[in-house]
């Protein structure tokens, strides 16, 4: 897809970080917007300043955890444009702890807002891409859907899942020969609010949830991480931009994680070449 004017982009967790800079960088590409969040201030506060602008956007609260919800998304934004072209499946939580300490609220509400929103979002929208007669796919994981981190266990399962439907997604559409085509962005540190998430997570999901001192190591350093050294999301929505142009299936942020990801094939290769001629 390469002609964005006229078209119709939805994006989720639009409200900040690197779904709002999609969101506008679609805006500016001409495309008319659906912009989806849980924050409904935050996203009355980005629909305004799009339309402000003079660009033609809308808002429709969505916690995209739930099926009904991204139905209903789904339907406003035809009952809006009549037809959607690209979805950003980008909402983002995360929570950290010893596995073992975790509970299974903790583990519900990162893998209903990391990746069954996505597998919603692909149920629900692919089919109104294809009519449509052309499109793109974009889900956002992360480089720990590429290298799992400690303390984010979650977050880690969730990023790799998102990497494996979008592979997968991608592989029965090019088997089909559509038009329709799917991404996957992978970014590495960028200056967003996802470490503070939980300012979004209901106190019912939130009750049961043990804090630990790895807990509040990763919000301080992880934080400040993002804070000091990540890039600016508008420059992960330029690369999504040249991903949908150029077809690209992945779209990695830093390219650091090139070496880091020949590094990871090596030593499975390795590994492997170890253990041979061994019985098992």
């Amino acid at each position: 897809m390469k002609d964005f004017a006229d078209k119709v982009a939805v994006v989720t967790g639009a409200a900040s970080g690197i779904g709002r800079a999609t969101a506008t960088r679609f805006a500016q590409e001409g495309m008319k917007v659906v912009l989806a969040d849980i924050e409904e201030q935050a996203l009355n506060n980005t629909v305004s300043n799009l339309k402000t602008a003079g660009h033609n956007a809308i808002g429709v609260p969505t916690d995209v955890s739930k099926w009904e919800a991204i139905e209903a998304l789904a339907d406003k934004t035809m009952d809006a444009f009549g037809a959607v072209h690209i979805v950003h499946n980008n909402a983002g939580v995360v929570v950290s702890g010893p596995v073992e300490q975790l509970t299974l609220s903790d583990w519900e509400w990162v893998l209903g807002v990391d990746l069954w929103s996505v597998i919603y979002g692909i149920k629900a929208f692919v089919p109104l891409i294809k009519q449509a007669g052309e499109g793109h796919i974009i889900n956002t994981a992360s480089t720990a859907g590429l290298q799992a981190s400690s303390g984010i266990a979650p977050y880690n399962v969730a990023k790799f899942g998102v990497v494996a439907i979008t592979e997968t997604l991608r592989k029965e559409l090019e088997a089909d020969d559509s038009s329709v085509s799917a991404s996957v962005l992978c970014p590495g540190a960028i200056n967003t609010q996802i470490v503070q998430s939980k300012r979004n997570r209901s106190a019912l999901s939130a009750s049961d949830h043990k804090s630990s001192a790895q807990e509040h190591r990763f919000e301080k350093h992880a934080g400040e991480l993002l804070l000091q050294q990540g890039k600016d999301p508008s420059e992960v929505a330029d690369r999504v931009i040249q991903a949908i142009i150029k077809n690209d299936f992945w779209i990695l942020t830093h390219p650091k994680w090139e070496k880091v990801l020949k590094e990871r094939v090596a030593a499975l290769a390795r590994d492997n070449s170890l253990h041979e001629g061994f019985g098992g």
